[in-house]
């Protein structure tokens, strides 16, 4: 596959999806600072990269490829003998519909309240949709408490996959927002669980939302 280049800053959700898929996979990467704060995304060099000036880019010898679900997907793919990405179409749709779940229907849920309390961006600082946007998110995460808890594993069983990677990622994020969380056990056993893999204490529960 030769050497992988990814261009994001280590503090991005996303980047730290692709970035701890790469430890789950074994594979070896270069990573480059772009995004806030570094190299800016809307220069003509990035642009030709990624037209939506998003983070993370992967570069590989097929090229630049965007959009840090499909990444990881892709990424799987490449590597022979991997578990966490099924080839069954089944049991691989129902990985994918948890992934895309948390891209369309949990991040939008917590992007306001998030950025007000922990950004503390002054610009999102209304407290009628902060309150609305922790409902919302509070509301999805009961979700997938159910779902913790009807497999009393992973989001899908005793198999550890790419829906766990994107969803443990935005777990970490509700455990680290300053905000009142409902008791929700299964995801808190969940949360320890995905804390034994030393991928995601690099790149998941170390310290950043």
């Amino acid at each position: 596959m030769g050497t992988l280049r990814i261009l994001g800053k280590a503090s991005s959700i996303n980047v730290r999806k692709v970035l701890w898929a790469c430890e789950e996979l074994g594979l070896s990467y270069e990573r480059e600072d772009w995004g806030s704060g570094f190299q800016s995304t809307h220069t003509p060099e990035f642009l030709k990269l990624n037209p939506n000036a998003q983070v993370p880019v992967l570069i590989d010898d097929a090229g630049a490829l965007w959009e840090s679900n499909s990444i990881c997907r892709y990424l799987t793919s490449k590597v022979a003998g991997q578990r966490l990405l099924p080839g069954e179409p089944r049991a691989r749709a129902l990985v994918e519909q948890w992934m895309d779940w948390q891209a369309t229907e949990l991040n939008p849920a917590w992007s306001y309240a998030f950025v007000a309390l922990v950004r503390q961006n002054p610009d999102f600082q209304d407290p009628q949709r902060i309150a609305a946007g922790l409902r919302g998110w509070n509301a999805k995460m009961a979700l997938l408490e159910q779902q913790l808890a009807s497999t009393g594993a992973y989001v899908l069983g005793e198999q550890f996959s790419l829906a766990d990677i994107v969803l443990g990622l935005s777990v970490h994020r509700w455990m680290m927002t300053p905000m009142e969380r409902p008791d929700f056990p299964a995801v808190a056993a969940y949360y320890q669980r995905l804390s034994e893999r030393p991928a995601f204490l690099l790149h998941g529960r170390n310290g950043i939302p």
